[in-house]
């Protein structure tokens, strides 16, 4: 066999469908939700599989959903399950552990085909959905956690990230305009939303501004916040080649620990009228309004 055919082989092996359902259990390990007495576990969940993956597995997905959801149930007894000394210590400090439980009414698992052509063949992409519960006197409404595990060969990468589900009203003001070009020409876009994601999108990617350009602008490439308190625009960078505001770079928004992507809170703040550049590669022509 020619080398290069065997370091493809090694570099990406056909995985067990075995492996598929201990990814979704590792990524219900990975989006639990203490509360003051029980803790929640993400209950929906979207596997993408490479194509020739899937065609390979869709015979038998109703079997691999349903012991999928056998292994969610008996994860969540084993992360319930005490031995009496643990029992005993938490009796004697006067705490006992929340117990975990699933987060909707049973388990949604959902099995899908790469559509972006990202992914090759042996990767397991899982994406989970947590619905918070809301905090109106704080001000927060109702929030979902999403966890994203991919497991491309041996390394496994964990992205976590936090949106609202709530859809801008159809008659909700015009709150700021964006103008850009990319390879599919120019574009305006209009801010009716508190927050929204700039960058090439994909699978598990969702953005409310896709931009046509080279890999040099990330999936996930930056956020813009209107704070609701203060009607001010900030800047959060999300990506790898980083994000300039008039031509200036703005902090990173988010550390990598362990393939861990996790925000920690780094934002800027936005001018009334602003140029955002994405790699210096596709700038964005902010201009807020009114």
């Amino acid at each position: 066999m020619a080398p290069d055919a065997t370091d493809s082989t090694t570099q990406n092996p056909r995985r067990p469908a075995r492996d598929i359902i201990d990814a979704v259990v590792e990524n219900m390990r990975r989006n639990l939700e203490p509360l003051k007495y029980s803790t929640l576990a993400a209950s929906r969940y979207t596997v993408y599989l490479h194509p020739g993956e899937y065609t390979r597995l869709e015979a038998i997905l109703p079997i691999l959903r349903d012991q999928t959801v056998r292994a969610l149930n008996e994860e969540l007894q084993t992360l319930n399950r005490s031995s009496r000394v643990q029992r005993w210590l938490e009796r004697a400090v006067g705490r006992v552990d929340a117990e975990v439980q699933s987060a909707g009414l049973g388990w949604h698992v959902e099995f899908v085909a790469d559509p972006d052509g990202d992914m090759a063949e042996g990767d397991v992409l899982v994406d989970s959905d947590l619905l918070l519960p809301s905090a109106s006197d704080l001000g927060v409404g109702e929030l979902t956690r999403k966890v994203t595990t991919l497991h491309a060969g041996s390394r496994t990468t964990m992205r976590e990230r936090t949106v609202s589900r709530s859809e801008p009203s159809p008659t909700a003001p015009v709150r700021a305009t964006i103008a850009y070009d990319d390879d599919r020409g120019s574009h305006s876009y209009d801010v009716v939303q508190e927050s929204l994601t700039v960058g090439r999108g994909g699978i598990a990617y969702p953005v409310d501004i896709r931009i046509a350009s080279s890999p040099d602008v990330s999936r996930e490439h930056a956020r813009i916040r209107r704070d609701t308190s203060s009607d001010r625009f900030f800047l959060i960078d999300l990506s790898s080649l980083g994000t300039t505001l008039n031509g200036r770079h703005v902090p990173r928004g988010y550390e990598e620990v362990d393939g861990d992507k996790r925000e920690n809170g780094a934002e800027t703040l936005l001018p009334d009228q602003a140029r955002i550049g994405l790699a210096d590669t596709v700038f964005l022509d902010f201009r807020k309004v009114g």
